[in-house]
C-alpha cells in the first residue's frame, strides 16, 4: 500500500489554522505577512493556535521580508524566536539561510538546528534562489534539517516539477523533498506523480472583505494600497477538498 501524502498548508493566521484543523490537514506552516513570502509570527498567535488545534505547527522564523543574507542581530533573533517556539509548543521550526555568494551557510543553520531540538527543521525555499539546488541540498543535508521546501529553483512548481523530481532521486531517504509553491487542487496530484514526493505544501487562502462598515481608504497603513480592508483566510472547505483529493 502507498504511504498517504502528507498535506501541509501554508497561513497566517489563527482563524486559517482552526479552519486548516477542522477540514483534515495534518500540518501548517505558520506565518507572519505572507505578502513578504512569510515572516515569524507573534508569540500571541502561537499560542493561540497551539490552544486551539491539534494538528501539527511548523513556525516560520525569518525576521524580515527580503534574502536570506542575516546580519549578526538578526541572527541572535532567530535563537530567541526558536526558542519562544518550543516554549509555546511548536512542533517543528522552519528557517533559511543562505551565504553572500549564494550557498547554504551550514554553520548557522546547524546552530538553529541544535537550538531547535528535539523539534525537526525544514529549510524553506531560501533553496530556491541558492547558486546550485543539488549543491545545496547536500549542504542542508549536512546541517541536520529533515525537510527541505522547495519548487525547484522555479517561480512556481509548474516549471520546477522535473528539478524536483531529480531532488527527490538525490535525497533518497537522507531527507525530505517538499514541494511547495504553485500548488492548487487541479495540479496536485499531477506534481506528486510527477515530482515521487510524498508530502505537499499548498497556499488555499483566500480574499475576504473586512467587517468594518466605517472607512478611511484614503489613509494607508502599509505600502500596498487598498489592503488594510482586506482578509486572507483559508476556508475549511477548501482544505477538507484537497484532502479528499489526496485521499
Amino acid at each position: 500500500m502507498k504511504k498517504p501524502v502528507t498535506l501541509e498548508l501554508c497561513l497566517e493566521s489563527v482563524d486559517s489554522v482552526i479552519a486548516a484543523d477542522r477540514g483534515g490537514a495534518q500540518r501548517v506552516e505558520l506565518c507572519a505577512n505572507l505578502l513578504e513570502g512569510g515572516t515569524t509570527p507573534s508569540a500571541g498567535a502561537i499560542q493561540a493556535a497551539r490552544e486551539n488545534s491539534k494538528l501539527g505547527i511548523n513556525v516560520m522564523i525569518r525576521p524580515r521580508g527580503g534574502d536570506f543574507l542575516y546580519t549578526d542581530a538578526e541572527f541572535l533573533s532567530m535563537q530567541h524566536d526558536i526558542r519562544i517556539a518550543k516554549e509555546l509548543g511548536a512542533d517543528g521550526i522552519v528557517l533559511g539561510l543562505l551565504r553572500a555568494d549564494g550557498t547554504v551557510d551550514v554553520e548557522r543553520t546547524k546552530q538553529l538546528v541544535e537550538i531547535a531540538h528535539p523539534l525537526p527543521v525544514t529549510f524553506h525555499r531560501a533553496i530556491d534562489v541558492s547558486r546550485d539546488l543539488l549543491e545545496a541540498l547536500d549542504a542542508v543535508i549536512s546541517t541536520g534539517v529533515v525537510r527541505v521546501l522547495t519548487s525547484g529553483g522555479a517561480s512556481s512548481i509548474v516549471d520546477g516539477a522535473a528539478m524536483v523530481a531529480k531532488m527527490v532521486e538525490s535525497a533518497g531517504d537522507r531527507i525530505i523533498i517538499m514541494p511547495g509553491c504553485g500548488i492548487t487542487t487541479g495540479n496536485v496530484l499531477s506534481v506528486i506523480e510527477t515530482t515521487g514526493a510524498q508530502e505537499v505544501h499548498i497556499a488555499l487562502e483566500e480574499e475576504m472583505q473586512s467587517g468594518m462598515q466605517f472607512r478611511k481608504a484614503e489613509i494607508p497603513m502599509g505600502g500596498v494600497e487598498g489592503r488594510e480592508y482586506l482578509r486572507f483566510v483559508t476556508p475549511e472547505d477548501a482544505v477538507r477538498n484537497v484532502v479528499e483529493i489526496l485521499q
